[in-house]
């Protein structure tokens, strides 16, 4: 295999993207913490929907086993498609349920969960180009 300035950028950036998300993922599996409460509203609007035969800290769980198998997956470039499927699946209804600003009356808590809100929309996206990226050097 020939090294090339596109293959190092393009392994770097898997990496980059992949590895944080794995952290974050581990760290929400293993201490879902204060994550449990943030996400119940969510969850319970949801149960009105759909019935969830489990509890608020094992979806929150699952949701960071899903983030560290996604991140795994853009970062080995093994699946990086089905990875930030995955990433994406995972971080739309993080962000939802943990991140809702616009409901927040403090002025700094609006904009620190802003901030969080704008940084996991970028996760999604960095995620997203580095599925693209994969999938075009895999189409050549």
């Amino acid at each position: 295999m020939t090294v090339t300035a596109h293959s190092v950028l393009g392994t770097a950036g898997r990496l980059l993207t992949g590895v944080p998300l794995m952290m974050f993922g581990y760290e929400a599996a293993s201490d879902p913490g204060p994550r449990v409460g943030m996400a119940a509203p969510l969850l319970d609007k949801m149960r009105e929907v759909v019935p969830v035969p489990v509890d608020n800290e094992t979806i929150v769980r699952a949701n960071g086993a899903a983030q560290v198998v996604g991140g795994a997956l853009i970062a080995s470039g093994v699946a990086p498609v089905a990875g930030a499927g995955l990433i994406a699946g995972s971080l739309i209804p993080t962000t939802a349920a943990g991140h809702a600003y616009w409901e927040m009356e403090d002025p700094a808590m609006r904009n620190a969960h802003k901030t969080h809100f704008r940084k996991n929309i970028v996760l999604i996206g960095a995620a997203l180009s580095a599925a693209a990226a994969a999938s075009r050097i895999a189409g050549k």
